[in-house]
């Protein structure tokens, strides 16, 4: 006898006897307390691929821990259960279009609910395997993680992608951009539109109008045959930018039309044609620093819209260092690789957290595969992941001086920046004494000209702040 499938039942009242026995001769139901927090440490879902959100009783201010949950239990599909039709009441339905695969109304039909969950865990399972047949790449978790920081991002995210405007994703390398661009994507209302992706980058001068646009027969000498553009594919969907800071300015400005009346015409062709797209745009640079030194043009920049978000580097949120690692060895007990379990030493997860990371996710992954191919025992030390032992300078210590130390030069750095070197008016911004100021300038060697090349970051309309 096949066993049964796990399902999760995440309801305030996991306990009830109805509706969830229905579910019993197919499904071994794990339930789950709506009105309590989820702990991160625990085996939350037991490797169940889908569950049922209970929102019978559903008010906009009842469910505080529902975020908490969902975003713990990531990347189950759900179905929500609802007393009504979500098209009746509009916060309700937002919620079940953002984070359910469909939404079943009660009373509950049993063969229809059954049908709906042995789909959506037979297609998670097809992903599953498909994720496990390729190497794991951390970067495809970038958004994974119980810091405060990545917490905020994937809000925002998430907030962002609600509405059709355009959003734009900046980071350094590794951080992953393109990651965040398909969140977006999924949670958005064209989640089942194309999702079209142009690396700018790769993107000739020279063939910017055909590739964009597209061109009709005829059009040139080799125009055998009409071609859609870039553009016009993503047209119901959404069209992914990467790496926009790459294009030049006369590849800049063809994009203008586009993005400020959704409007594309092939080469050769009679007249424009309307295209509705979720545009998303990633940089590695800020794009109004771009801007303000004249590398990118402004009315693009300003056509792309206000909704833009910084991407942290790993540094910023090493306490999802460990999740990531322990995503990273699940992945390697698929049995094609073995029955090998890694885990790392006290010293090496401490290299790790020491380390400055200039690859981000990128180059933690790599460090990883690498102990994982060259390492003799199961316990991986910092040699393993590549580190001679010592911390680097650039991370420091891990105790809380360090910390503190570092927070103390970052805000002299980032107060003279402001107040463009006047000591007076950053020793004003830190609420200090001048002579306090002056001692942690000493204390840190930060003499005031090390920090003029930031100064035009932040230097108001007006001039100095002092």
């Amino acid at each position: 006898m096949e066993a049964k499938r796990t399902l999760l039942w995440l309801s305030p009242k996991p306990n009830q006897a109805v509706p969830v026995e229905t579910l019993n001769t197919l499904w071994e139901v794990h339930r789950l307390n709506l009105n309590q927090s989820p702990r991160p440490d625990a085996q939350l879902g037991c490797g169940a691929r889908v569950g049922i959100i209970d929102l019978e009783h559903y008010t906009p201010d009842g469910f505080p821990q529902l975020e908490d949950w969902l975003d713990s239990l990531s990347p189950t599909a759900w179905v929500g259960l609802t007393a009504t039709s979500p098209r009746d009441d509009g916060r309700l339905g937002s919620l079940i279009g953002t984070h359910c695969a469909d939404y079943h109304t009660l009373p509950m039909d049993p063969t229809r609910l059954n049908m709906v969950l042995g789909h959506l865990w037979g297609m998670a399972d097809l992903q599953a395997r498909l994720a496990q047949s390729q190497e794991l790449q951390l970067q495809h978790y970038a958004l994974t993680g119980h810091s405060e920081r990545i917490r905020r991002i994937r809000s925002l995210l998430q907030r962002f992608a609600e509405t059709m405007e355009p959003v734009l994703i900046h980071g350094a390398s590794g951080t992953g951009k393109e990651v965040a661009a398909r969140f977006v994507h999924e949670h958005s209302p064209v989640n089942r539109g194309p999702f079209i992706a142009i690396n700018c980058a790769a993107l000739p001068p020279t063939l910017t109008q055909s590739e964009l646009f597209g061109y009709e027969k005829g059009a040139f000498t080799s125009a055998a045959s009409s071609k859609t553009g870039r553009l016009e594919a993503a047209h119901g969907g959404s069209l992914l930018l990467l790496g926009i800071d790459e294009l030049q300015p006369d590849q800049q400005s063809a994009l203008l039309r586009f993005l400020q009346e959704g409007l594309v015409e092939r080469i050769g062709g009679d007249g424009p044609r309307t295209v509705e797209a979720r545009v998303i745009a990633t940089s590695t640079s800020p794009l109004q620093l771009l801007v303000d030194t004249q590398h990118f043009r402004s009315d693009v920049y300003y056509r792309l819209g206000g909704l833009e978000v910084e991407l942290p580097p790993l540094t910023e949120r090493l306490e999802d260092i460990p999740h990531l690692v322990d995503i990273y060895f699940a992945s390697l007990q698929a049995p094609r690789r073995g029955a090998q379990h890694w885990r790392l030493s006290e010293a090496a997860m401490r290299a790790l957290l020491r380390h400055d990371w200039p690859g981000n996710l990128r180059e933690l992954n790599n460090r990883l595969r690498q102990a994982v191919l060259l390492a003799e025992q199961p316990v991986l030390t910092p040699a393993d992941l590549g580190f001679s032992g010592e911390p680097s300078h650039a991370q420091g210590g891990f105790s809380l001086d360090d910390f503190r130390a570092r927070a103390e030069q970052q805000a002299v750095s980032c107060s003279l920046a402001l107040t463009h070197n006047n000591v007076s008016a950053a020793a004003r911004l830190l609420n200090i004494s001048r002579v306090s100021m002056y001692r942690l300038m000493a204390k840190y060697h930060t003499p005031r000209g090390s920090v003029e090349a930031l100064s035009h970051l932040s230097k108001p309309p007006g001039g100095s702040l002092s």
